[in-house]
């Protein structure tokens, strides 16, 4: 018999951790009688506990609680799709889900460090915690900014009306023909907010690349197109913003 003081969690937070849906697409599958507990109707109220079955149009929904907290970090090449079907995620272990979820993803045309999972309920922690982490950008430009510019872009200021916490924006060594990269280090940034910043001061941005989230950085061994599946200890450090 199991734990009568265990209660389970809402039917829609576990098809999240499972990666088959986010919480609002098996809400509807509630309400459109699709899924049963126990050989019983699942309503928006339904608990499910570890020993229980859950059906979904009369499949059997396999739980796989060992494998829950799956987290990858992907190296994504510029313009590389991050979607269902894209060969950067059908590469990905089959086991780890059907469903994936990019967190605070790089804008389509930049690329770098990527963070993707199938639990939902993970993805969303993970997403309100990055707002406080430091990310670390690679940006190539053309030409190379001036002092005035630089300045400028470290005060962070976004069309929005915000601004972000910037903690270095210094010209790097390397470049091709008149492109120059610059490494630019911020708090909570998005690429979408990088691209933005550089772009403000009238610099030519031709790629962003993230090369680091919080304590997790992209390893040089890497390659593009590749990926790795997190530690438990990683995980709860990006959790804790350490």
């Amino acid at each position: 018999m199991g734990d009568p003081n265990d209660t389970g969690e809402r039917l829609q937070k576990a098809l999240a951790h499972l990666g088959l849906a986010s919480r609002r697409e098996a809400e509807a599958w509630i309400r459109a009688g699709r899924l049963t507990i126990n050989g019983n109707l699942a309503t928006l109220g339904s608990r499910v506990r570890a020993t229980d079955q859950i059906r979904l149009d009369g499949r059997l929904v396999r739980r796989r609680p060992s494998e829950r907290r799956q987290l990858f970090a992907l190296h994504r090449s510029p313009g590389e799709a991050l979607a269902a079907g894209s060969p950067l995620l059908e590469r990905l272990p089959r086991v780890a889900g059907r469903r994936f979820v990019a967190v605070s993803p790089m804008p389509a045309v930049d690329g770098g460090l990527e963070l993707v999972t199938s639990d939902g309920e993970l993805a969303a922690r993970l997403q309100r915690a990055v707002r406080g982490l430091e990310a670390e950008f690679s940006v190539r430009v053309h030409g190379e900014l001036s002092a005035e510019q630089l300045e400028r872009i470290g005060e962070g200021r976004l069309d929005r009306g915000t601004a972000l916490e910037i903690l270095r924006c210094e010209c790097t060594a390397g470049g091709e023909g008149a492109n120059r990269w610059y490494t630019l280090t911020a708090r909570g940034a998005s690429g979408k907010d990088v691209r933005q910043l550089f772009e403000r001061q009238g610099a030519l941005v031709s790629r962003v690349l993230r090369t680091r989230l919080g304590p997790l950085a992209l390893e040089r061994r890497q390659l593009r197109g590749q990926s790795r599946q997190l530690e438990s200890v990683e995980i709860d450090a990006l959790l804790q913003g350490r």
